[in-house]
């Protein structure tokens, strides 16, 4: 895309979408996806808490439509029943989880905020999945390290997903590393950072942008080198990192 059309677009304003995060140049292309692929096969539940989430002042907190969607699809894919979300906000991917696992499946979700959460909780129950969620609320690594201590979950869950301060992503990584099981899948949200990873140190960048980017930089570097994953990182959403633990 030229750079006009890029310059004129950006002053027309970005995409409304709650949560929109896309990386895609054109929102035109982000808007087709959208309509063509995501909203008319996004259940009705999913629907709902994205409408309830939009009228949060944190919106752009939450996980895309296009990102809910691939997460459900992911977990159907690897057959996940025992899950964990670190960073839940009002619940848009935790539902897309807990609608994508059978009916026994179970998600261990943690988050500092249970005010949050509970916003997009009748819209989980009304769905029928709040069963298969354990809602934590407080920070996630005091609760890692206990899981660790007891020695009971090494090994113990199909899928974890990250969207939480990035500053302890490496931080979570180092535990979550031992409680996923070999051939399980760990997704690391907004590891492409607002596209400020390949920005240069001094571009005009919102503060908690410029805070986080250095912590999104040495996650990547270091997701990259360590030899018990493979990695793929997608630019879905605003990038997201899947690890599959080998060993």
């Amino acid at each position: 895309m030229g750079g006009n059309g890029e310059s004129n677009e950006n002053q027309g304003g970005r995409h409304q979408e709650v949560g929109h995060k896309s990386l895609l140049q054109s929102d035109a292309l982000y808007q087709y996806i959208l309509e063509t692929s995501v909203y008319p096969k996004e259940p009705e539940s999913m629907k709902e808490l994205r409408e309830v989430t939009a009228k949060h002042p944190w919106n752009i907190m939450t996980t895309s439509a296009d990102e809910g969607q691939f997460l459900n699809m992911l977990l159907k894919l690897i057959n996940a029943k025992n899950t964990m979300e670190i960073g839940v906000y009002t619940g848009y991917s935790l539902l897309a989880t807990a609608l994508a696992l059978p009916h026994d499946g179970k998600i261990l979700a943690m988050d500092i905020n249970r005010e949050n959460y509970e916003l997009g909780l009748p819209v989980i129950q009304k769905a029928g999945v709040a069963h298969k969620i354990d809602f934590r609320e407080g920070p996630a690594l005091p609760v890692l390290d206990q899981m660790i201590q007891d020695g009971e979950h090494n090994g113990a869950f199909d899928f974890i997903f990250v969207d939480a301060d990035k500053d302890n992503y490496i931080n979570y990584h180092k535990r979550l590393i031992e409680l996923v099981k070999i051939g399980g899948v760990i997704g690391y949200d907004n590891t492409l950072w607002n596209g400020s990873v390949v920005a240069p140190p001094d571009a005009p960048m919102r503060k908690y942008v410029r805070y986080y980017r250095d912590f999104v930089l040495e996650l990547n570097k270091s997701l990259a080198a360590d030899p018990r994953i493979e990695i793929c990182q997608l630019p879905v959403g605003d990038g997201i990192t899947l690890c599959r633990r080998t060993s």
